[in-house]
């Protein structure tokens, strides 16, 4: 038959089609918005610290044997996820964040792609927009490496939930550039409490 192509011709298409499709992500463009000189120089200084993540602390062990075999399956090996873990628990701790949150964000934002860009621009894990990195950064700080884009991811995130005042849902929206719409919050939420809270 003429035109027809099997079920594993069509399998294998659409296999190749989606290789060639470019690493999008779901999330919305954080909105750029002018800071007091104070804000921006307190969001610089903490996206600034290069302190190293201590491997020795025992909270940060158990957490992460906690959550290796949640995320194992999204990356190459065993040590990669561990790594990876060690870095969201060290950089959301240090913003006041809970890991867990953090993860749902990652989920969320760019389903654990490093390499992810939302059609907004949106940048890595945490999907953060460059603006940030001339706002608060330094120049040539790369969004695609996970300790810089977890650092600013969270620092921002920490940003909104004080500005805010607390309110999680209105600080998730403002993250994601969709403020005063609930579909962003509820899904981060929904992701938090039903796979990454232990």
């Amino acid at each position: 038959m003429a035109g027809y192509a099997s079920p594993r011709r069509l399998a294998a298409l659409v296999a190749a089609l989606a290789l060639l499709a470019p690493l999008g992500a779901s999330g919305g463009a954080q909105q750029y918005e002018v800071l007091s000189a104070s804000v921006r120089a307190s969001l610089a200084h903490a996206v600034a610290d290069g302190a190293s993540v201590d491997m020795r602390d025992m909270d940060l062990r158990a957490w992460v044997r906690a959550m290796t075999p949640r995320v194992a399956a999204r990356f190459p090996d065993e040590e990669s996820a561990r790594r990876f873990l060690a870095l969201v628990r060290y950089e959301a701790m240090r913003a006041g964040l809970d890991p867990q949150l953090v993860l749902a964000v990652i989920e969320v934002e760019s389903h654990f792609r490093k390499y992810a860009v939302s059609r907004s621009g949106a940048r890595g894990l945490m999907q953060v927009m460059p603006f940030w990195v001339k706002l608060i950064g330094v120049p040539g700080q790369d969004l695609f490496a996970e300790r810089t884009n977890l650092r600013f991811g969270c620092t921002i995130l920490r940003h909104y939930i004080d500005r805010e005042h607390g309110n999680l849902v209105n600080a998730l929206g403002r993250y994601n550039g969709t403020l005063g719409q609930p579909d962003y919050p509820r899904r981060v939420l929904n992701a938090w409490k039903a796979r990454w809270a232990l």
